[in-house]
């Protein structure tokens, strides 16, 4: 046991390095086909109602269990085991729902986590071109992944962090799967008695999704030799050849700074830049209030806030389309976030619930909860 973690603990401290690498690997998309070729794109739906809240500026700042899915870097610093739950309608009755644990073990310096995620929806009537009225059938679609994380503190300033997922991808009767990795790093230092974190990940940096099933199996007539009788045969097994998709990887550099540090108040500032395989460069800002056994009670209170720029809705309706269109002022809104957090904290026990609005767009908004428990 002692010589694995010990070549764990060597493969993290090259991880910055091997980080740096295939951070150049990452080039944005050239053309608009392009950015929409990534499949098991639930894959970027986040892990909590906090991280919602901020609008996904988080990967710097987090230090609990939903850092397993934001910067795995970030279960270093837990000091204690614990549990998270989340849960959100994502767009038109579908559901993503993200579960984690993380337990820190050698006093600490280095944590364990799981954690699994599932988006998806069923019992959707299938149309097609002969029944435009329905067959009479239904079918689902159910997208999972899992994953298993790894994390030390190398110092009281830096923690390296690497997850392994399984990612798999169901609609209806086709099925396909992938192996992804996630890494991060977390530097944090104080300046003029305010801590700042400084954080790099990699999501989803694997293999490419291939899709198999029953529905692309066909039989195909075989042509009659030249020159000889046309004898009938049956049809010749074939599958229908289905092109390999890349996972939406996602290199992303955070900052946090604590404007305002006491022993009880906290003031955090937030941002990001993401740089997608799929998409062109984003941002984000955000910020974080914070008190903590207010009342030496032991309950904590939080609120927050944070905008995404999105680089896909920088189109010019007038121009691209010719008209004026409906969506602009809903599109001007999107990426806008807020929420809040409470919950009670003594010693290692601990429980919390986070809630977060977050602005769609054009496709509405949707309310994220999250629920926590610590030991």
């Amino acid at each position: 046991m002692t010589r694995i973690l010990r070549t764990c603990s060597m493969a993290l401290a090259a991880l910055p390095f091997v980080a740096a690498g295939l951070a150049g690997q990452i080039t944005a998309p050239s053309d608009e086909r392009q950015r929409r070729e990534a499949s098991a794109e639930f894959l970027l739906l986040g892990a909590s109602a906090r991280g919602a809240a901020l609008g996904g500026a988080y990967a710097a700042l987090a230090t609990d269990i939903s850092a397993l899915y934001y910067n795995p870097a970030g279960i270093a610093q837990i000091d204690h085991s614990g549990a998270m739950v989340s849960t959100y309608n994502y767009v038109d009755n579908t559901r993503y729902t993200w579960a984690g644990l993380a337990i820190p073990v050698g006093g600490g310096t280095r944590t364990f986590g799981f954690q699994i995620g599932s988006f998806g929806f069923s019992d959707q009537l299938v149309y097609t071109v002969d029944q435009p009225d329905g067959t009479g059938g239904t079918y689902g679609v159910a997208q999972t992944f899992a994953g298993a994380s790894y994390a030390q503190n190398f110092s009281d300033r830096f923690s390296a962090g690497v997850t392994a997922k399984f990612v798999s991808d169901r609609l209806g009767d086709v099925k396909g799967s992938a192996f992804a990795f996630d890494f991060g790093t977390s530097f944090h230092v104080s300046t003029a008695g305010r801590p700042v974190r400084v954080s790099f990940v990699i999501q989803n940096l694997g293999t490419t999704m291939k899709y198999n099933g029953a529905p692309l199996d066909v039989g195909v007539a075989r042509p009659p030799v030249p020159g000889q009788v046309d004898v009938p045969q049956e049809p010749q097994p074939s599958e229908y050849k289905v092109k390999d998709f890349g996972l939406p990887v996602l290199f992303r550099v955070g900052l946090a700074l604590d404007a305002v540090a006491s022993q009880q108040a906290r003031f955090t500032l937030l941002s990001e830049f993401s740089q997608p395989n799929n998409n062109k460069a984003g941002f984000e800002f955000g910020g974080e209030f914070a008190l903590s056994d207010i009342g030496k009670s032991g309950f904590f209170l939080a609120g927050r806030g944070s905008w995404t720029y999105q680089p896909a809705n920088n189109i010019d309706a007038g121009t691209e389309a010719g008209f004026a269109t409906a969506l602009s002022s809903k599109e001007s809104r999107q990426g806008v976030a807020a929420g809040f957090g409470l919950g009670y904290k003594r010693s290692a026990f601990g429980m919390g619930f986070d809630y977060a609005w977050r602005d769609l767009g054009p496709l509405g908004s949707t309310n994220f909860l999250s629920f926590t428990v610590s030991w």
